[in-house]
């Protein structure tokens, strides 16, 4: 590719985006009028011909690594795993 082309190629990933980033916006907008519906109505199930709907609480239990350093620094350090990756960006 010669720099025109890597130009355009950027233009058209950067419009891309902002359409994604559009159409994420609008899903969202209608997922959280379902959901409130779902909450106003106390009904977290929602059967459909085609579809099924569910809205449903989810717990999860995570490690909180700021305070697992402070308070065992050489367990951290033991089980601590580095990796390296390209990340690739447009700016």
């Amino acid at each position: 590719m010669n720099k025109t082309e890597i130009s355009e190629t950027v233009k058209n990933i950067r419009e891309l985006k902002r359409m994604r980033e559009e159409i994420e916006a609008e899903i969202s907008a209608e997922e959280d009028r379902i959901k409130e519906e779902m909450n106003r109505t106390s009904n977290y199930t929602i059967m459909g011909d085609d579809y099924k709907v569910t809205y449903t609480e989810v717990t999860s239990t995570r490690i909180d690594t700021a305070a697992l350093k402070k308070a065992l620094p050489d367990v951290v350090e033991k089980f601590t795993k580095t990796s390296t990756t390209r990340r690739f960006c447009i700016a």
